[in-house]
């Protein structure tokens, strides 16, 4: 079991071995594809302290301390429209409704979009965002068809 709290400035402590380590920071194995297994605490020297198998498994009050601390750290909007691009040679501007609202971003190049198993993507605009798309196939057919373009 970890002794993981918060400390008065909002920062994870974690204490093993009864030494406390200030400003914890838990890095996610696999963000996309296993959100919930393989989280490692982090250390502010960067060395992975203690490893957590599935968030779930964690008391209540720790797992929400960590999930807090993930959703602050993670930024990746899900796409669930795209509305028009500017163009189909890149760079080009996308206009997408995504679960966060309606934004804008700039597709450098085609590489910039990485297939996901089993039928998502994830596109990184060119401010380094990256643009979630669960499931393709979801998607209506409009957005479908300007993807197929690009893929």
């Amino acid at each position: 079991m970890l002794d993981l709290h918060s400390d008065p400035f909002g920062r994870l402590v974690l204490t093993i071995d009864g030494v406390a380590h200030d400003g914890v920071v838990p890095v996610r194995a696999f963000p996309i594809t296993a959100p919930g297994e393989g989280i490692a605490l982090v250390g502010a020297e960067g060395r992975e302290l203690a490893w957590i198998e599935r968030l779930e498994d964690l008391p209540a009050p720790q797992r929400a301390l960590v999930a807090e601390e993930l959703a602050a750290r993670e930024f990746t909007p899900e796409i669930r429209r795209i509305i028009r691009v500017s163009g189909y040679v890149t760079p080009c501007t996308w206009t997408v409704d995504t679960d966060r609202g309606e934004t804008q971003f700039v597709l450098k190049s085609e590489e910039a979009i990485r297939r996901l198993p089993p039928n998502g993507l994830l596109i990184a605009d060119g401010r380094g965002i990256s643009f979630l798309v669960r499931d393709v196939g979801g998607l209506d057919a409009g957005s479908r068809k300007v993807l197929d373009r690009f893929l």
